[in-house]
């Protein structure tokens, strides 16, 4: 199961480094090849892709990083008030708390579904590739934030398992 979690952070690791590459050859292509392009007078390489890629890598990886921030219980909270509980209570705002996190995600991978669905006829203007795939994020990284919150939630306050 160890090996299995890591999937998702090898997946937005090499999101990452791609996205990077991406970038930088858009600024390559921009300030190198397309002035001596220019100068060559002979046509210029289109480069016009470097945004749809960088658009694309940075939903998935938000969303599956969300997911990953869950599994990690690297999430928003604040413990002002909770630590002066007793312990009964502690577990039942824990709990609570991944509930909410469970229903939310479910949420999200609800409308990111219904939105990849609906947008999976349009294309992208460079790639021509389906929109689809900038929405599925959502769908994605939604149904991993619901599974990461119930298996969270089950886990014993204070562990990081």
């Amino acid at each position: 199961m160890k090996k299995l979690d890591l999937l998702p952070k090898i997946l937005v690791g090499g999101l990452v480094l791609g996205a990077i590459g991406a970038m930088l050859f858009g600024v390559f292509a921009r300030y190198v090849l397309l002035p001596l392009t220019d100068w060559m007078d002979v046509d210029p390489v289109n480069f016009f892709w470097v945004e749809e890629v960088g658009e694309t890598a940075l939903a998935w990886i938000t969303l599956i990083g969300a997911a990953i921030g869950v599994a990690e219980r690297s999430h928003f909270s604040l413990a002002i008030l909770v630590h002066r509980l007793s312990p009964g209570a502690q577990k039942a705002v824990h709990h609570i708390n991944h509930v909410v996190i469970f229903a939310f995600a479910l949420l999200v991978a609800w409308l990111g579904l219904k939105l990849a669905i609906m947008n999976g006829g349009l294309t992208s203007p460079a790639l021509e590739f389906s929109l689809a795939w900038v929405y599925a994020p959502a769908a994605v990284g939604g149904v991993l934030m619901a599974i990461y919150a119930i298996k969270s939630g089950r886990a014993p306050i204070g562990t990081g398992e």
